[in-house]
């Protein structure tokens, strides 16, 4: 594969993932920053390569990235991830269940960062309070 098509490859993908919902600057602009070069490597790989692999779907590795980033208790890439996740069709109630599930492993106080995360996102979206089941 070419280089030019990895470039459309990640266009496409960061589209699907970050183009509607909550706006907030995506890690790559503080990439940047730093290194723009090394910036531009590491989307062409995260988005381009990583991302727009078929053998998961980009619904499950969203839910994957929501898994491990609330586990991680990173909440500021939790916020874009949930965002990407709902972005790409991810069910929210699957998405809340990812989250409590967190709790066997990691503790409720990542249960609660993650939950709470994830009602801000819902609110901004316009989508909360999500329908009770």
């Amino acid at each position: 594969m070419n280089n030019e098509d990895v470039k459309k490859r990640t266009k496409e993908t960061a589209k699907k993932l970050f183009d509607k919902g909550v706006k907030m600057d995506p890690p790559y602009l503080l990439w940047k920053e730093f290194d723009s070069k090394l910036a531009n490597d590491f989307s062409l790989f995260i988005t381009g390569n990583l991302y727009s692999r078929t053998v998961l779907t980009l619904q499950e590795r969203q839910m994957v990235a929501c898994a491990i980033l609330a586990a991680a208790r990173s909440a500021n890439e939790l916020k874009l991830h949930v965002n990407a996740a709902l972005n790409v069709g991810c069910d929210p109630r699957k998405l809340a269940e990812v989250f409590f599930q967190c709790a066997t492993y990691c503790g409720m106080p990542t249960v609660n960062i993650a939950l709470e995360v994830y009602r801000d996102v819902l609110k901004e979206r316009g989508e909360w309070p999500l329908n009770k089941g």
